[in-house]
C-alpha cells in the first residue's frame, strides 16, 4: 500500500516539474523597431490620404534554431500594409515594431508595420 501510494507521488512531482519547465520555456518578448516619415519621398500635399493600415511578416523556427518558413522582413510588412488598401502605393507616419514568441516546440519572430495609406497625384 505505501509503495502504491509513494510512486503516485513520484508520478505528479515529475508531471508538476515538466509543466513548470514548459512554463519557463514559454514567453514573448516586443522590441521597437523605428519611425519614418514615409516608405518614399512624398511632396507636401502631393498624395491622398487612405486611412490607417498594418502588416506583418512573420518567420516560424523549431525548437527555436531551425527555420521552417521565410520571412520576418520589413519589405513584405510594408508590401502586406499597402494591400489591404487596394490603390494606396506608399505609407506615411510610417512605425515599426517586432516581436517574438517562444514555445516548448516552436517560435515566431515577427515584424510589424503600421502607417497611414496614402495614394500619390
Amino acid at each position: 500500500m505505501m509503495r502504491q501510494h509513494s510512486k503516485k507521488w513520484r508520478v505528479r512531482g515529475w508531471t508538476f516539474a515538466v509543466l513548470l519547465a514548459a512554463t519557463f520555456t514559454a514567453g514573448c518578448m516586443h522590441h521597437p523597431g523605428g519611425i519614418a516619415p514615409s516608405t518614399k519621398p512624398l511632396a507636401p500635399g502631393g498624395y491622398i490620404e487612405l486611412g490607417k493600415v498594418r502588416g506583418q511578416d512573420c518567420v516560424y523556427h523549431l525548437l527555436g534554431l531551425i527555420p521552417i518558413t521565410g520571412g520576418n522582413e520589413m519589405r513584405n510588412a510594408v508590401e502586406d500594409a499597402l494591400h489591404t488598401k487596394p490603390l494606396a502605393d506608399a505609407l506615411v507616419e510610417v512605425t515599426v515594431d517586432g516581436y517574438y514568441q517562444y514555445f516548448i516546440l516552436f517560435s515566431r519572430a515577427c515584424t510589424q508595420v503600421y502607417g497611414t495609406a496614402v495614394e500619390t497625384k
